[in-house]
């Protein structure tokens, strides 16, 4: 059995977040992917967000262009992060960058490699400079690694996808686009998506429904984000998909482990773990979902039932806190629907604890009681 894991990034967050200083114990995403032991390529990828700023560029097997900040506004090269992973799981890359940079020119002749020099080209104005070609791109070293370390053969028998925020709605692009590949229409896909948030004008079928293709969907939803342009998706699913849902204390990183009071920047050393209990709930059912989805993650956190009802506890107690939350925003305007968050139900706007009753388990849906941690044994 050869099981692929899939990080996507949230929108500027990349793979390096894990160090992130917002981050008390890492951004989620990032270091669930840190913490896979498999090998890289072969095992699992991480994919960074729309507007990270383009530094896996040169890696992928897609070509991106550097959308700069229509990547943060619009999402802008999401599309070629979805084909990219397409690429990946079939072992084989569509664009390699041949051309040396500057900096591994520079690196190379530091090294005492034997390499043409640098060709000035063009006129005084339009000059460019031509540093030569790579022997071996990335992108070769990379599909090698899936040859050799893909034992079972190169596409996967299961793959599991992990995105936060625009990463989130990325595991509905990618399961949609495989449903329409004869060569990865068979895998079965399991998605933990944490408050997945497409932005204004996203809301196209294949970023708010789900086809067969998905055996499990498990997300958990920002119960207390007001910040205009932030509705969060709730797929439709198919009718033989497991579909688990749940509301949790905080705004969009709140989830991810930014346990800051505004879930932005710390105020102080004191803020940096103000409010950590729906993080550390979230990240625990995250690697409880991937360990019982075949992958053997390190340093995991194995809360037990007598601490989860502890962190519960924590968020209940806090609830004021939480509530002032609702006049924060990212976007500088915030948004109420009958004083709750505004969320997409498929692509129709509801109200957050609207979203409850079949086919979602447990059926209290985006109106279960925090307090309950019994709704999570499910997941483990």
């Amino acid at each position: 059995m050869t099981v692929l894991t899939i990080f996507f990034c949230g929108t500027g967050s990349n793979k390096y977040d894990f160090a992130h200083k917002n981050f008390w114990n890492g951004e989620l995403v990032s270091t669930l992917a840190a913490h896979h032991p498999g090998r890289e390529f072969a095992d699992w990828i991480v994919v960074d967000g729309p507007g990270s700023g383009n530094l896996q560029a040169d890696e992928l097997f897609t070509r991106t262009p550097d959308y700069g900040l229509s990547g943060t506004l619009f999402g802008k090269g999401w599309e070629e992060n979805v084909q990219h992973a397409r690429n990946i799981i079939k072992g084989k890359c569509e664009w390699e960058r041949k051309q040396l940079t500057e900096a591994d020119y520079n690196r190379l002749k530091a090294a005492g490699i034997p390499i043409e020099d640098v060709k000035v080209e063009g006129s005084w104005f339009w000059r460019t400079y031509n540093y030569g070609d790579r022997s071996v791109t990335q992108q070769r070293l990379q599909e090698q690694i899936i040859k050799t370390f893909r034992k079972d053969g190169i596409i996967p028998t299961q793959l599991n996808l992990v995105g936060w925020s625009r990463g989130g709605i990325s595991c509905h692009m990618l399961a949609n686009a495989m449903l329409e590949d004869s060569a990865l229409a068979h895998i079965p896909v399991n998605i933990f998506a944490i408050d997945p948030v497409p932005g204004l004008a996203n809301f196209q079928e294949q970023r708010v429904s789900l086809g067969a293709n998905v055996k499990e969907y498990v997300a958990f939803y920002a119960r207390d984000e007001r910040s205009k342009g932030f509705s969060c998706v709730i797929p439709h699913t198919a009718s033989g998909t497991k579909t688990c849902i749940y509301p949790m204390a905080g705004r969009h990183a709140t989830l991810v482990g930014n346990a800051t009071s505004s879930a932005d920047t710390a105020r102080s050393s004191n803020d940096l773990k103000a409010l950590s209990g729906p993080g550390q709930i979230v990240r625990h059912l995250a690697e409880s979902c991937l360990k019982r989805w075949g992958v053997s993650l390190k340093n995991c956190l194995n809360l037990s039932e007598d601490e989860l009802n502890s962190l519960a506890k924590g968020i209940v107690a806090d609830e004021p806190r939480y509530e002032l939350m609702h006049k924060i925003s990212y976007t500088y305007f915030t948004e109420l629907d009958g004083g709750e968050r505004y969320v997409s139900l498929g692509s129709k706007g509801v109200p957050f604890s609207s979203v409850k009753g079949a086919p979602y388990l447990p059926a209290t849906g985006l109106a279960t009681p925090l307090s309950d941690i019994s709704v999570y044994r499910q997941l483990l």
